[in-house]
């Protein structure tokens, strides 16, 4: 059983104990191969304490969306023979959630641990599609000598035989670009959705029915969320992301979901805050879209 401080939205047992639960929350504070600013270990923690200052009632929904169980699982200790065998730590924690029917929400940690989570989830959704929210195409195939990096996750996420679907992406390096050329990887720039109407029915084409969402914070502009390893200019606003999540959880089925790279600010709570939020946003569209 979790005690109450270290309990997503502090919620008591009889909401957040694991037997009882659907959703588990599994803090992953990991951050080994940030490239610019470190510090995305600590985000677990600060988004859960954000948490506990959220509302149960979501003013969207009009409802609370706590009884069906959130549970939040001990943070996954870093291995230190590397970032490869850390994300295979990750898998086997993350396939337990899986095999026994709940929906993994990992909280990061750096953009990496994605690579664990979605593994553990493919294992049961054989036709999966993977929802990136970014503003790097992260599809190096090595960077800083490491194939397992925040900058190489989509790369082994595809590699997976995942089809990804970016969305808000702005900054990638020109391998990326042939890369995903050659793959036909068609993600949906951050421009395109403050510039094209469809852009939302976009996104909803490219996917397949089943959905894990990987949120990088990045993905949403500075303005919004400036605790980020690696801050980009011209990034999506919070009505953006949430009527997207909202949309791909009533077409599609949401079997996952992520929040990387938060990396708290002293004296600025107001990422970790929009993250806590993100998180249980995720948690009310999918039960809402029952």
């Amino acid at each position: 059983m979790t005690v109450e401080h270290e309990c997503f939205l502090a919620l008591d047992p009889r909401r957040s104990r694991y037997d009882r639960s659907r959703f588990a929350v599994i803090p992953i504070p990991y951050d080994a191969t940030s490239s610019y600013l470190g510090g995305a270990r600590h985000g677990p923690r600060a988004i859960i304490e954000a948490s506990a200052h959220l509302e149960d009632f979501d003013e969207e929904l009009e409802g609370e969306f706590t009884e069906a169980g959130i549970a939040t699982l001990p943070p996954v200790t870093a291995d230190a023979r590397g970032p490869e065998h850390m994300v295979e730590r990750i898998a086997g924690c993350a396939r337990r959630v899986v095999r026994e029917g709940k929906f993994p929400l990992g909280l990061g940690g750096e953009h990496g641990i994605t690579a664990g989570l979605v593994r553990a989830v493919h294992s049961r959704h054989r036709k999966l599609s993977v929802l990136q929210i970014d503003a790097h195409a992260d599809l190096r195939d090595t960077y800083q000598g490491s194939r397992f990096s925040h900058a190489t996750v989509m790369r082994r996420v595809h590699e997976m035989g995942v089809r990804i679907v970016g969305v808000g992406l702005r900054i990638w390096s020109k391998g990326e670009a042939a890369f995903m050329r050659r793959n036909r990887i068609e993600p949906v720039t951050a421009r395109q959705c403050f510039e094209s109407e469809g852009w939302l029915d976009a996104v909803l084409d490219r996917l397949d029915e089943k959905v894990y969402v990987t949120v990088d914070i990045d993905g949403i502009d500075p303005a919004y969320a400036p605790g980020t390893g690696t801050p980009v200019p011209g990034g999506l606003d919070w009505y953006q992301v949430t009527s997207l999540l909202r949309a791909v959880a009533a077409e599609k089925t949401l079997v996952g979901a992520d929040i990387t790279e938060v990396h708290p600010l002293a004296g600025q709570a107001a990422t970790e805050f929009l993250a806590a939020r993100l998180a249980y946003k995720i948690i009310c569209y999918a039960q809402h879209a029952e």
